[in-house]
């Protein structure tokens, strides 16, 4: 399984993400985690702390997401460009992918919707 995963990821360190391509990024980041099974970190916020008086479910439950929660981070990380990176190395997964959206799925959708425009317009030349 580790090889899966090693090749998986270098669908992720081919093209590290520079903001132009957020969305084929984005794609590549949930496929890689989808098959680590830890795409429930950037889907879902950082759980709050059980507290010393939880259930031990409660606790590795916790102890689980925060430790993939590094791993992702890590991976994100490991894949953009380094001024990427500096603006979000203090994040969590969860408020990195948050954050990337707001910046760049509304461009990445605008480009490739006048994309499809000119094309269109070229085919009714």
């Amino acid at each position: 399984m580790a090889n899966n995963t090693i090749s998986l990821q270098s669908l992720l360190e081919k093209e590290k993400l520079n903001g132009i391509n957020f969305l084929d990024w984005f794609c590549n980041l949930r496929i890689v985690l989808k098959q680590e099974r830890k795409e429930y970190v950037i889907e879902e916020a950082v759980p709050n702390d059980p507290g010393p008086n939880a259930s031990r479910a409660d606790k590795d439950k916790f102890k689980k997401h925060m430790d993939d929660m590094v791993d992702v981070g890590c991976l994100m990380l490991a894949t953009m460009t380094p001024d990427l990176q500096k603006q979000h190395e203090n994040m969590v997964a969860y408020e990195m992918i948050q954050n990337l959206k707001e910046i760049y799925e509304g461009q990445a959708r605008q480009e490739r919707y006048e994309t499809s425009k000119s094309l269109v317009s070229m085919q009714n030349e």
